[in-house]
Parts: structure tokens; C-alpha cells; sequence
């Protein structure tokens, strides 16, 4: 720790009054707690002055200041915590104040109103998300390239109901190690129901349903689940944690002499999902034996990290340790993205469960015609629909490559003549597979051009009267400016490398 930020923390601690209750530092600064009245502006501005006369060394603003309960545990004490930019010289904290200027610029909760991508609303419920129609066609291109590539590499797609009998989530164990994270009871001609918190009961359920033999393993089970989870309030952010989600879901269920290749399947299937949107920043983490509320052997979870850590390793990833982050029921991956302000989320997990086979009595006839208990994996490579959605809205800050755009051509009618061949392109666009929005409105052509730069619309044909008589068009580029005239077998010959990059494929072999 730097012996200015503990300096300056002290300083602050003698402009309050207080006692220093917590003292956090981070790469910006610090927070510090202290168990006094709520602050204003006012007696925040005092706090800066007190400071400032004992002549720290160093740079620093009060940057905000928040109630929080101590420990994060509502039954706890408030506290006001104080939260502090403080870095060596000047050049340094506006350095940092740039980053954070741009990091609005790129903020999902901004661009997602902006662009009318999707909202929430009291009305409907903290954490519960609309989709815009925009934003849904954002979700239904990824959930597109996920399906398709999943079956393309051995996945069978199945689909599984949103609530659960309570038998089902004792026998799972999530009533007993998961149950602060799962929403009140349905009461249900006299038997408790539960909202899934997971989906991995279900596909169980599935595999439960016939008996399998060696030669049918692995199996590969995936959905798009969504699933609910009680967040509290302070938590909510955007798309990043909600109440309702979707995730990518599935169950790999092998032998345990194919345990080692499927986790490292798994992972590079993972990174080819990661790296096919565009994102090369992330670090992988080995989340390790929870200290409370697991199940399983030490021996089993040691042998279970032990597996993971190899395929990370194989991969040539630096991983670091997540000291007591994985599943109650086995350790896992997690490969953590960055937002624009540099904070990790987790998003792809490859999770290990030597567990939940043996709670659910899952089996397959070995080549001794005897039962024998699989192993199991848990993996989202996405993580959940939400969160990686609001991190493409960042890592693009809204202007998505051509396959991924929402809406790929906005078409430009000059006057009222022009209106018909605009229609008619409109309808062919549509046919080759393109999304397109057409601008009939009564303005000039600036505005209507200015308007669908404004959404970030990667193309932007516009129809004259030469474009008319030529059955042409002009085209113009977010990318590379005004690219002249062409017809639609023109643009097709030159989108083929941009429609290229959104064709999942099979990697299997690779």
C-alpha cells in the first residue's frame, strides 16, 4: 500500500471526527467507512478544506459519498463511506479523469437509451429487463450464433420449464446451500414451487429419463435457461446483475476417463465464443472450494481443481486463484471481462461437479455391463445473455461490426419519386438476409442522413434520381466514408467478408 493514500485516509478521518472503520484501496484511490450522520455537499466540501490545510502530498478529490451497511449485511450498522481519487501528481489524476470521461461515453445504461436498446421499469420490478426492438434483435443474433454453433460442434439443444418442485432443489441442494439467492415459494395445489435459480436439475432430469450406455457419452445438453435470482437492490446495475437472466447453459455428461478432454473442450470452445465478438481481454481465474456450504470430499475437489488448472495451462492462460469462489458443488473456470472502467465481470464458467450425479442417482452401463456414476461439467460461455450484451455495448461503445448491427442499412430517399425504388430495394435487402430501415419521412436528406448516423448504422444508402435511373445506389460508410455507386450484386460481393465473421463453425477438430 502507498503510503500517501494512508496518509491522506488518516487526514480525512480527522476531518470527520471519526474513527476509520474500513480502508479500501483500488488503482484510482481508496474508500474509507466511518459510523457518522449521513454527508451533504456541504460538510463534504468542509472535508476537502480540513485536508487541503495539512498540506498532503499528493493529488485528490472527493469523488462521492454513499450509505453502506457494514459488511454488505443489512442488519448491520450504516455506515457512510467515502470514496477518494488520489494519485502522485497532477498529470496522473487527469490521465484518469479522461479514462472515466470516455468510460461514460461507452456506459451500457447510457448508449442502451440512447440507441433504445431496452429498459427497466418500477413498474415491472427492479432487475427485470425489457427488450427494445433493437435490443431484442441484438439478443436474437447472439442467441442465433450460439445455437448454431453449439450444434455445430456436438451440443442437442433442449428446452426446460421456468419453476421447479421444491423436492427437486433439496435433492439438487440449492434449498440447503443456495436458498438466500432464490426467490419465496409458489404455492401450487398445496406443494411449494420454486422460480430456477439454476438449470442444471433439469437437464439431469432429462438425461434421467433412459438409461445410456458408455458408447452414448459424452453427452452434451444445452438451453437458453432463463432463471431468477434475489439480487439486493444496491447491486442492480443496467445488464450486469439483474434478477431475471438467460444463460447459455449446458451439461457436459462423460466418463471419468473423458473428464480431461471435455473441460479442455470446453474451454477452447469458450475462447473461440470470446474471441468470435471481438473480445481478447480477459483473465481466467480458478475459483477454488467455497470455505463454508459445500458438498463433496476434499480429495474429490482437490483432483477436480487439479483437472481445471491443467486445461487452463494447455490453453496457454495465465490464470490466477479465486481462493474459495467455486460452486457449492465443484471448483470452476471463470473468464472475467473488463467494462470500460476496468472492472472484471464474470461471464464465461466452466464449473466441475463430481456431486450433483451422485444426489440425483445418474448412471451409465459401463463396458462391464455394470452401473457406473458419470461426472459431470456446468458451463456458460456467455455467461448470461444480459451481462455479455451490455459488455459488447461497451467493448463497441454501440457501433457493432456490420454482422452484429441491429439495423445494417438505412436507406435514403431524397424526394417523394424517389420513395417507391426505395421500398422495392428495401424488400430485396430484406430477402438476401439484410436488416434494414427505411426513412420515408417528409425532411431533407441531411436530417435523414444525420438521423441514422446517430443510430450508428454501419451503412447508409442513399437514392437519387441517377440512382433511380441506374437501379443503383450510393453508398455510404461508417467505416470507410463514401464508397460511390453500386447495385445489390456489388454490395453482397463487397459485405462477403464482414457476413463472414458472423458464421459460427465447427471447431472440433481444430
Amino acid at each position: 500500500m502507498e503510503n500517501y493514500k494512508e496518509i491522506l485516509a488518516d487526514g480525512i478521518s480527522k476531518a470527520v471526527g471519526a474513527e476509520l472503520v474500513l480502508f479500501e484501496e483500488n488503482d484510482y484511490g481508496f474508500f474509507c467507512d466511518y459510523d457518522i450522520p449521513p454527508l451533504n455537499p456541504i460538510t463534504f466540501a468542509e472535508i476537502v478544506k480540513k485536508v487541503n490545510s495539512d498540506n498532503i502530498e499528493c493529488v485528490f478529490e472527493l469523488d462521492r459519498f454513499s450509505g453502506v451497511y457494514e459488511d454488505g449485511k443489512a442488519k448491520n450498522r450504516m455506515l457512510q463511506r467515502i470514496y477518494v481519487l488520489a494519485f502522485r501528481t497532477p498529470k496522473e489524476i487527469e490521465a484518469y479523469k479522461s479514462f472515466v470521461a470516455e468510460a461514460v461515453k461507452r456506459d451500457h445504461k447510457t448508449l442502451g437509451n440512447e440507441l433504445k436498446l431496452f429498459s427497466s421499469s418500477n413498474e415491472i420490478g427492479q432487475g427485470l429487463i425489457l427488450w427494445h426492438p433493437k435490443g431484442a434483435m441484438l439478443r436474437y443474433l447472439l442467441e442465433s450464433f450460439g445455437q448454431t454453433a453449439h450444434i455445430l460442434n456436438d451440443y442437442q439443444w433442449v428446452y426446460t420449464p421456468h419453476i421447479g418442485r421444491a423436492d427437486l432443489w433439496k435433492t439438487s441442494g440449492h434449498l440447503d446451500y443456495y436458498k438466500h439467492s432464490m426467490y419465496n415459494p409458489i404455492v401450487i395445489d398445496d406443494e411449494e414451487y420454486y422460480l430456477k435459480p439454476m438449470n442444471c436439475p433439469f437437464h439431469i432430469n432429462i438425461y434421467n429419463s433412459e438409461v445410456h450406455s458408455y458408447r452414448d457419452l459424452p453427452i452434451k445438453y444445452a438451453e437458453y435457461g432463463t432463471v431468477y435470482r434475489y439480487e439486493l437492490s444496491g447491486t442492480l446495475n443496467g445488464l450486469t446483475r439483474v434478477r431475471g437472466f438467460t444463460q447459455d447453459d449446458a451439461h457436459i455428461i462423460c466418463t471419468p476417463e473423458q473428464i480431461e478432454s471435455e473441460v479442455a473442450a470446453a474451454l477452447k470452445f469458450s475462447l473461440y465464443i470470446l474471441r468470435s465478438f471481438g473480445f481478447e481481454n480477459f483473465q481466467p481465474y480458478i475459483s477454488t472450494k467455497p470455505k463454508s456450504k459445500f458438498i463433496g470430499k476434499d480429495s474429490d475437489w482437490e483432483m477436480a481443481t487439479e483437472i481445471l488448472k491443467k486445461a487452463v495451462v494447455s490453453a496457454e492462460l495465465d490464470y490466477k486463484i479465486d481462493d474459495g469462489g467455486g460452486a457449492f458443488y465443484g471448483p470452476k473456470i471463470d473468464l472475467k471481462l473488463k467494462d470500460s472502467l476496468n472492472r472484471e465481470w464474470q461471464c464465461s464458467t466452466i464449473q466441475f461437479d463430481f456431486n450433483l450425479p451422485n444426489r440425483f442417482n445418474m448412471f451409465y452401463i459401463g463396458n462391464d455391463g455394470q452401473k457406473h456414476t458419470p461426472f459431470m461439467v456446468h458451463r456458460a460461455l456467455f455467461g448470461s445473455l444480459e451481462r455479455f450484451t451490455a459488455l459488447l455495448i461497451e467493448h463497441y461503445k454501440g457501433d457493432f461490426p456490420f454482422w452484429f448491427a441491429p439495423v445494417q442499412f438505412g436507406i435514403v430517399p431524397i424526394k417523394e419519386s424517389h420513395y417507391a425504388y426505395a421500398k422495392q430495394l428495401s424488400k430485396e435487402l430484406k430477402n438476401h438476409g439484410f436488416r434494414i430501415s427505411l426513412n420515408n419521412e417528409d425532411e431533407n436528406m441531411r436530417k435523414k442522413i444525420k438521423r441514422f448516423q446517430l443510430e450508428k448504422i454501419p451503412y447508409i444508402l442513399v437514392i437519387g434520381d441517377k440512382e433511380l435511373n441506374d437501379k443503383t445506389f450510393s453508398v455510404r460508410s461508417r467505416y470507410d466514408g463514401d464508397l460511390g455507386l453500386m447495385d445489390i450484386s456489388s454490395l453482397c460481393d463487397y459485405l462477403k467478408p464482414q457476413i463472414k465473421q458472423g458464421k459460427p463453425r465447427c471447431i472440433l477438430d481444430d
